[in-house]
């Protein structure tokens, strides 16, 4: 388990990847068939353009309150493969670790949508740690647009480098 201290929070905001606006988001992953999508919001939004994750990390949330109905369902109508987890907000709980080792170790087998009981926000540091290289990862940047990342050994070490200065 992985405990977000207050200092670090500043440096998690330092966006890692591409950042994209919807139109180019869209342009983008138009050609890519491994997407990992981590956020209710960048997964409506590639779901409602017909573009399938294989796997969706959410937490029915935007901004720390409930989404739309709209949203929740289009999500939920999204890969019969669910898995629910429990990770707290500011945490990386050791089973979010390990059941997505298993579904990163079995994406072939996908689609999947992981539930996540409390806050996925921390999810994409785990993500991209684990994700190989051909995956796209895309989540969301509140106000801002969309992160497009790929799991580049550059991108694991940051991440690896986050995950030192977080409480275990």
């Amino acid at each position: 388990m992985y405990i977000l201290p207050s200092n670090l929070r500043e440096i998690l905001k330092e966006p890692i990847g591409k950042l994209v606006d919807e139109k180019s988001l869209i342009k983008i992953l138009k050609d890519k068939n491994k997407i990992i999508s981590v956020g209710d919001t960048v997964t409506y939004t590639i779901l409602k353009n017909d573009i399938e994750p294989l796997l969706c990390v959410v937490d029915y949330k935007t901004r720390r309150g409930p989404c739309e109905e709209e949203i929740v369902e289009k999500i939920k109508s999204f890969s019969k493969k669910s898995i629910i987890v429990e990770n707290p907000p500011g945490i990386i709980s050791d089973e979010l670790i390990e059941v997505l080792k298993v579904i990163i170790e079995n994406l072939d087998k996908g689609p999947y949508r992981l539930e996540i009981i409390g806050e996925e926000d921390l999810a994409s540091m785990i993500v991209l740690l684990l994700a190989p290289v051909d995956v796209t990862i895309i989540y969301g940047l509140p106000d801002k647009g969309v992160l497009v990342v790929k799991p580049t050994d550059e991108n694991k070490d940051k991440v690896k480098e986050a995950l030192e200065k977080m409480k275990k």
